[in-house]
């Protein structure tokens, strides 16, 4: 039962485990304490161990992990039991190794590690930690009763790896060695916690991007002498990493396709990389040679229905929630009530990650995990099922979000459609592989009209509409929608002759085919069109015309209060600042009683405008801030940089040209991400020009290019906090977390005596 002794693979003067230099005084009374120990144990008669352990040589570099080594440090320090958890090939054993090796002095019996993989017989696993420890014993004592009594005097790390097929007979041994021998540690390294209690479990998370990008460059290197990252490929390299979610693994059987394929070849692979990453080092535990075998080691722990569940997971891009996974993944052999443990148990084995974002707690499979599940999804014939059902769900879930965004929801609203942005692209390619499902396409396409224009997000619309209405389908309402949302982005980017084309064919089939819906949203966008054309009047006309057909279908959303809003700036274009003052006020009281915000930013915008024509600075600032904070909370670039706009002619009058033009030079460098700067209008342009005049009058050409380019170094974020700053003019205002959505009134408006609510003039 021996088993040759390997030295420690770091020496005696090693480096301290990184970011753990305030410890020396641990480290001190440590080896105070081994000392003591050692003498003690020798007076009872028990020899300390003449070898310090068996941990396996280092063959190659290890590179990065310094926080989780730091972190791993501090928890065996605090605790008896640590278990690094983890994905296939994310680098447990490494880590576990490497972390055992730096804090091998702190044990005076040694550190000893026991693989458990290829141990197939659970009732071989005491048989099998008694010959890690390297011990002989020739009695017919039960082998837990050699290995209790050997453990229960020193004190030694014990590092047991590759656990999880074994879990309950590994449960039972590690519970009971920890309760017979208070001096030992356990350090396990596996897919799943061992469940013990006292245990601490480290969650090892992929590699870093720098982290990921410099292992492949080293492991590369070793297989082609003389690889290194330059500028003309690092970019591929990190590419190629994060395609294979900086797995270590991956990484390194990537790297060893360099003896025969370029890197750029290797990334073009990857669509296949099971079949790709296979051949790893001999060296290497068998379940480690290709990507395959890592990953169905995992596959092989699960029960049925964990492994039909993970089939079904990999229909989902990116993460999702509990609530879907509920209605898209249950069915025959999965019911709805068993989708919940099944999940747990995918969490606790991690194959599936959790993770917390602004909409709460929700999960992702890493692209490796997923496809491998989505192989298991074709082999079961179902996958045409299961991506109807995700689509469905996305369509509902789009549709509750639009309900949503008129109402104190706005800014979950938001939020939930950010973060199931890649189900929804999925939803989007999968109706149109079909021509009989095109129209839902088109409908999902246009019921994202809200996150398209007021969350930043106008360039993906433009093609998302362009390629749903690319298809032929009929004029239903979908089509008719997706048409008027089209025109809409395309205003909004600065290009009338798309948008032109786009609403005028949906008012035409809307009046053909009797659907008022569609006809009133297109007048609405025409008379929008005309407004950022510098045609006031005609904006005017067609505006009043569009809360005319609002009020006669009932209809009531932010895109009606949007209609009034831009009637108001129409009015303001044409010199009635107090007509549009009264109609932006309507409007702002509206939206308090809805509790919306995003509308009452443009609202603001209007009133503000019309407070700095008329001399009240003071005023236009207050109501310019609070509308550049709703806009910037949103993600809404237009109104971001609309308000920054104003505000520098604000400031400019109140006799800080030099910050003003720090401002026009932060706005400058927004408008190639929303479209045609100032949508190349003479009206909105001109409080541009008019603080570019007297900024430069009071500065003088050359400290204004300075001041602006000055501006044009700031980032989004950091032009916003300037703007909004306290000293800048007034009272600051709190940004991104705070604007959007803190009003909860009950969901009431204004109304006539028709019983309609009060709309234009």
């Amino acid at each position: 039962m021996r088993r040759p002794q390997c030295p420690s693979p770091t020496p005696d003067d090693a480096d301290p485990v990184p970011g753990t230099a305030g410890h020396a005084a641990d480290g001190a009374e440590l080896a105070a304490g081994c000392a003591e120990h050692t003498s003690g144990a020798a007076e009872a008669g028990h020899a300390p161990s003449p070898v310090r352990g068996n941990l396996p040589a280092e063959l190659n570099a290890f590179v990065g992990r310094e926080d989780e080594l730091s972190e791993l440090e501090a928890l065996l320090r605090d605790s008896r039991l640590v278990t690094v958890v983890g994905v296939a090939g994310v680098g447990k054993t490494r880590v576990a190794a490497r972390i055992a090796a730096l804090m091998e002095k702190r044990y005076c019996d040694g550190v000893w590690i026991a693989e458990l993989s290829a141990l197939h017989d659970p009732g071989l696993l005491e048989h099998a930690l008694v010959d890690a420890l390297g011990l002989t014993d020739h009695t017919s004592r039960p082998p837990r009763t050699t290995l209790l009594a050997h453990c229960a005097p020193r004190r030694l790390l014990l590092v047991i790896d590759g656990f999880e097929h074994l879990i309950d007979a590994c449960a039972e041994v590690v519970r009971e060695l920890l309760r017979r021998a208070p001096q030992v540690r356990v350090l396990a390294a596996g897919r799943r916690p061992l469940r013990v209690d006292g245990e601490v479990a480290l969650v090892l998370k992929p590699m870093a991007d720098d982290d990921a990008v410099e292992l492949f460059a080293r492991r590369a290197g070793a297989v082609q002498p003389g690889f290194r990252l330059t500028d003309g490929n690092r970019e591929t390299a990190r590419e190629l990493c994060r395609r294979l979610d900086g797995i270590p693994l991956a990484l390194e059987l990537a790297a060893g396709r360099l003896r025969a394929l370029s890197m750029d070849q290797v990334l073009h692979r990857l669509d296949d990389r099971f079949r790709l990453l296979t051949g790893g080092s001999r060296s290497a535990l068998p379940r480690h040679q290709t990507l395959r075998t890592a990953i169905g080691w995992s596959h092989e722990l699960c029960a049925p229905e964990q492994r039909l569940l993970w089939a079904r997971l990999s229909v989902f891009a990116g993460q999702f929630d509990l609530e879907a996974v509920e209605y898209i993944c249950s069915g025959p052999g999965l019911p709805a009530d068993a989708v919940l443990d099944a999940l747990d148990e995918l969490l606790g084995q991690s194959v599936v990650v959790r993770e917390d974002s602004p909409t709460g707690s929700r999960y992702r499979l890493l692209d490796t995990v997923r496809e491998y599940g989505a192989e298991w999804l074709s082999a079961t014939g179902d996958s045409e099922r299961l991506r109807r059902r995700h689509r469905d769900w996305y369509l509902g879930l789009a549709t509750w979000c639009e309900l949503d965004w008129f109402g104190p929801r706005q800014a979950e609203a938001a939020a939930r459609i950010d973060s199931e942005l890649p189900n929804l692209r999925r939803a989007m390619e999968c109706s149109l592989e079909s021509p009989d499902e095109v129209h839902l396409a088109q409908y999902l396409a246009g019921t994202l009209w809200f996150y398209w224009a007021g969350c930043g997000r106008l360039a993906e619309g433009r093609h998302w509409l362009g390629l749903v209405l690319e298809e032929e389908s009929p004029h239903d309402p979908s089509r008719l929608k997706a048409l008027w949302v089209l025109g809409y982005v395309a205003v909004l980017q600065g290009d009338p002759v798309a948008a032109v084309s786009a609403l005028q064919e949906c008012r035409e089939e809307g009046e053909r085919s009797g659907d008022a819906t569609a006809v009133a949203y297109a007048v609405h966008r025409t008379g929008c069109l005309a407004l950022v054309t510098d045609d006031p009047a005609r904006a005017e006309e067609l505006l009043r015309e569009a809360l005319g057909r609002y009020r006669a279908i009932g209809e009531l959303n932010s895109n009606v209060l949007m209609a009034q809003v831009e009637l108001g700036m129409a009015v303001a274009f044409r010199g009635d600042l107090d007509g549009a003052a009264e109609i932006c006020d309507e409007v702002r009281g509206i939206c308090e009683d809805h509790g919306e915000r995003w509308a009452l930013a443009y609202a603001l915008y209007v009133l503000g405008y019309a407070a700095l024509q008329r001399g009240e600075g003071g005023r236009a600032r207050r109501m310019l801030r609070e509308c550049l904070s709703i806009a910037y909370a949103f993600h809404d670039l237009l109104g971001t940089v609309l308000s920054l706009e104003l505000l520098a002619l604000v400031t400019v009058a109140d006799g800080d040209a030099a910050e003003a033009a720090v401002l026009q030079g932060a706005a400058a460098r927004i408008w190639p991400s929303v479209g045609l700067p100032l949508f190349g209008s003479a009206h909105y342009g001109r409080p541009r020009a008019q603080c570019e005049e007297r900024a430069r009058a009071e500065l003088g050409d050359v400290r204004y290019e300075q001041e602006r380019r000055s501006g044009s170094r700031l980032d989004t974020e950091g032009a916003v906090a300037r703007a909004l700053r306290e000293g800048a003019g007034g009272q600051g205002t709190a940004i991104r977390g705070d604007a959007p959505g803190d009003t909860r009134r009950p969901a009431a408006s204004r109304t006539t005596e028709r019983g309609g609510p009060e709309l234009g003039r």
